[in-house]
C-alpha cells in the first residue's frame, strides 16, 4: 500500500502529541533486520528500477535513509563484527578466522571465535548487562553459531545454508524445520515478539540469508515475478578476466540476476508481518527499526558477481562497500528524510549507545562516532565537532579511503596495484587516475588521511 507524505506525518504524529514526561526516558526498543549480501543499490529507495522492494522502501518513507552507509569490509563475517562490536577487523581479529578460504566459506557453526574475538564487547552484551530482553534469529556467521551467547536469551541460528527444510539451532537444541528457511525466521521473530511486554526493552536481530546464495529453494512466485525482466537498467557487463568468486554465475547474468531478484523480494515480504506485531503489540511507536546489509553486492557490475572476493585482486568497489541504513521510529525519525553524511559500520555501536543512554565499553577502542543526531534530524550538541567527510575499508592486503569525491584503495601497504578515482564525475569507478598528475593533490590528501587513520584505529 502507498502512503502519501502527508498520511505519512499524521501516522507519525499521535506519537509525538501523546508522548509524555514519562514516555520520554523510557528506553526504546531496537529491531534490527540485517540482511545478507543486500547491497544499497539493489533497493527501489536507493534507486533501482527493477528489484522489487515495495516493504523497505515504505520503511524508508517512513523515517530516515542514509544515502552514504558503508561497511568496514567486504565481506560478511568481518563486516558483522564490525557492526556488533564497532571495532574494525583489525581490531576485532575475527577477519581472517572466518575468511581464511578466497573462495569458499566456512561451515558454519563448526568453529568456535578466537580467543581475541570472544574478549570484545557486542551491543548485546552492553544492552543485556541494562536489562534489555535480547534475541536473535537467523545467520550469526562469527563462530559458536550453534550456542547461545553474547547475552542472547533467544537463540535461533541456521547450521548451514539452505532455504527449505533448515536445519537450526534453537537454544542449543538442534531442530530440523520444514518449509521455506524466510518465513521460518519471520516466525521464530514473531515469536519472540509475542513474548516482550511494554515497559520492557528489547533488542531482536531479525538476520535473513536473504539474498545470499543459493539462489534455489524461494517459492515459485517469486520467480514467476521476474521470469520476464530483462535488467536492462543493472548495468551488468560481460565476466572480467579477474573474476574470483562465485564466477560460474557471470555465464548466465540475467538468469542469475532474477534468481537474486527473487530472493530479495522473499526478504522484502517479511516487512509487514513484523510491523504488524509490532503494531498488534502497542510496541511500534516505542521501537526503533533498523534495517541494512552486512555487505554489498555486484551482480555483473564491473563484470564481477560478487563480493570483495569477487575479483583478484580484492574490490572495493561503491557496490561492495554501501549498504542501506534506514531507521524508522515513528514520531521521532521524521519521515521521508535522507541523510547524505558518510557514515560506517563502525559509527552503529555509538549510536545505539547514545539511543539507549549506555555507556560504550570502557577500554576499548572505538574509532566510530555516533550519528543518532543525524537520524533524528537534530544537529550535534554545542561545540561539538562537525561530522567527519570521510569513511575507511580495510580486507586483508587492501585498504580503502573515501571522501565526499575521491576514492583510494591501496593494496600491498601502498605498494599496489593502487586506484583513484572522481566519484562526482566517475561514479562507477572506470577511470583509474591513479598516477594522474592532474590529480596527485587529491591523491597525497587521502593517503595522509589514511595514514592518520592507521594510528587511530591501531588496536
Amino acid at each position: 500500500m502507498s502512503l502519501s507524505r502527508r498520511q505519512l506525518l499524521a501516522a507519525a504524529a499521535p506519537a509525538v502529541l501523546t508522548r509524555g514526561r514519562a514516555a520520554e526516558t523510557e528506553r526504546p526498543n531496537i529491531l534490527l533486520i540485517l540482511a545478507d549480501d543486500l547491497a544499497a543499490w539493489m533497493l527501489g529507495c536507493y534507486g533501482n528500477q527493477e528489484i522489487r522492494t515495495p516493504h523497505m522502501d515504505f520503511l524508508a518513507r517512513t523515517g530516515v535513509r542514509f544515502r552514504n552507509s558503508y561497511v568496514a569490509t567486504p565481506v560478511c563475517s568481518a563486516s558483522r563484527a564490525t557492526l556488533f562490536t564497532g571495532r574494525l577487523p583489525r581490531q576485532h581479529g575475527i577477519h581472517d578466522f572466518l575468511t581464511a578460504n578466497p573462495i569458499a566459506n566456512p561451515p558454519q557453526g563448526q568453529k568456535e571465535p578466537p580467543p581475541s574475538f570472544q574478549q570484545e564487547v557486542m551491543i548485546s552484551d552492553l544492552l543485556a548487562a541494562q536489562g534489555y530482553q535480547c534475541g536473535y534469529v537467523g545467520k550469526w556467521h562469527m563462530g559458536g553459531d550453534a550456542t547461545p551467547q553474547r547475552g542472547y536469551r533467544y537463540w535461533y541460528t541456521m547450521s548451514g545454508r539452505t532455504y527449505q527444510d533448515p536445519e537450526v539451532n534453537f537454544n542449543g537444541r538442534t531442530v530440523q524445520e520444514q518449509g521455506y528457511l524466510t518465513e521460518r525466521l519471520t516466525d521464530r521473530a514473531l515469536e519472540f515478539l509475542d513474548q516482550q511486554q511494554p515497559g520492557q526493552p528489547f533488542f531482536l536481530v531479525a538476520s535473513y540469508l536473504n539474498p545470499h546464495t543459493p539462489y534455489e529453494g524461494h517459492p515459485a512466485r517469486y520467480y514467476k515475478l521476474y521470469e520476464k525482466t530483462s535488467f536492462n537498467t543493472i548495468g551488468w557487463e560481460p565476466p572480467a578476466p579477474n573474476a574470483l568468486r562465485e564466477k560460474e554465475m557471470l555465464n548466465d547474468i540475467v538468469g542469475n540476476l532474477r534468481k537474486c531478484a527473487a530472493a530479495t523480494t522473499a526478504l522484502d515480504d517479511q516487512i509487514p508481518a513484523l510491523l504488524n506485531k509490532l503494531a498488534q503489540k502497542k510496541l511500534r511507536e516505542n521501537t526503533v527499526v533498523i534495517l541494512t546489509g552486512d555487505n554489498g553486492y555486484l551482480l555483473g557490475r564491473h563484470g564481477l558477481w560478487s563480493k570483495g572476493l569477487a575479483s583478484d585482486p580484492i574490490n572495493m568497489y561503491e557496490e561492495v562497500m554501501q549498504v542501506p541504513m534506514i531507521w524508522s521510529w515513528l514520531g521521532r525519525t521524521p519521515p521521508e528524510i535522507t541523510r547524505p553524511e558518510l557514515i560506517s559500520f563502525i559509527d552503529f555501536l555509538p549510536s545505539i549507545c547514545e539511543l539507549t543512554g549506555i555507556d560504550p565499553p570502557a577500554g576499548r577502542k572505538l574509532p566510530g562516532r555516533s550519528y543518532l543526531p543525524l537520524a533524528l534530524n537534530r544537529p550535534f550538541p554545542k561545540g561539538a565537532p562537525p561530522w567527519r567527510g570521510s569513511v575507511y575499508g580495510h580486507f586483508r592486503n587492501t585498504e580503502m579511503v573515501r571522501d565526499r569525491r575521491f576514492k583510494l584503495v591501496v593494496r600491498n601497504e601502498e605498494a599496489g596495484p593502487n586506484e583513484l578515482y572522481d566519484l562526482a564525475n566517475d561514479p562507477r569507478e572506470k577511470n583509474n587516475l591513479h598516477g594522474n598528475p592532474n590529480f596527485v593533490t587529491a591523491e597525497q590528501n587521502l593517503r595522509g588521511l589514511l595514514q592518520r587513520w592507521r594510528a587511530q584505529s591501531s588496536a
